[in-house]
């Protein structure tokens, strides 16, 4: 499983279209005449907690921002301004989302450790929240990546991931993985189907479908879902010359 390969907790998401980048609120706007609006320098010396009162920050606002940077790879700033978010609010779910998707700007950037303190930080919020099964879905991973920690581990936050969100297909698909990687390959063949159901698509999924297709001496459908993989594929990668 890949950084590529793997989806992470999108947040609040973007509008439908996407209006681009911007700072809000007003009290942390900035002239763009004077200074790059996405400079990390600049976010940070207007964000400053010793000299901006936390009443005047709109801790979801910086959320969107965070989600901004991220949109733009700029995952070191992203880290930065969700941690902000999360610092500022008394609003848990705010807290909570701020702290998974600085996980996950952690993770683009392979800091394993930093997108497990990350994903902790979420599942303390509360236990049972919005986001907490996107924080066990994303702490699995981490740690999985990281190889920070045994297997049992990662299992268990993974299917933790699906008793808090039983309608989250990548919770399903990773409790499928990680069974698989045991060598439950019919439990795992049952969270991959739960998983497509649920609406999830790509060729990773089928990919993983295939080999517990062939674990379990399924062959002909093992190869249809290899196909079906390559086919996804196929579609995902427009013909483009090389450089």
């Amino acid at each position: 499983m890949t950084d590529e390969d793997h989806r992470f907790s999108e947040g609040q998401g973007f509008g439908d279209p996407y209006e681009g980048f911007h700072l809000d609120p007003p009290e942390i706007a900035v002239d763009p005449d004077e200074v790059d609006p996405v400079d990390s320098h600049v976010l940070a010396d207007l964000l400053d907690e010793y000299t901006l009162p936390a009443d005047r920050v709109d801790a979801e606002t910086l959320l969107d921002v965070g989600l901004d940077y991220m949109a733009i790879n700029r995952f070191e700033d992203a880290t930065e301004t969700f941690e902000r978010a999360a610092r500022f609010t008394d609003d848990d779910g705010i807290e909570q989302e701020a702290w998974v998707n600085k996980a996950v700007s952690h993770a683009e950037l392979e800091e394993w450790d930093a997108a497990v303190g990350a994903c902790r930080e979420a599942i303390h919020v509360d236990e049972e929240g919005e986001f907490a099964a996107d924080a066990h879905t994303n702490l699995a991973y981490a740690l999985w990546e990281g190889e920070l920690s045994a297997g049992d581990e990662v299992l268990y936050h993974a299917e933790r991931a699906v008793e808090l969100n039983e309608r989250s297909p990548q919770a399903w698909y990773n409790r499928g993985f990680f069974l698989l990687e045991r060598g439950l390959a019919e439990q795992a063949l049952d969270c991959f189907e739960n998983s497509l159901r649920l609406g999830m698509r790509g060729p990773q999924i089928h990919e993983e479908k295939a080999r517990a297709l062939e674990a379990l001496g399924e062959y002909d459908e093992a190869t249809e879902s290899v196909e079906r993989a390559e086919e996804l594929r196929e579609d995902d990668d427009p013909v483009h010359l090389r450089e």
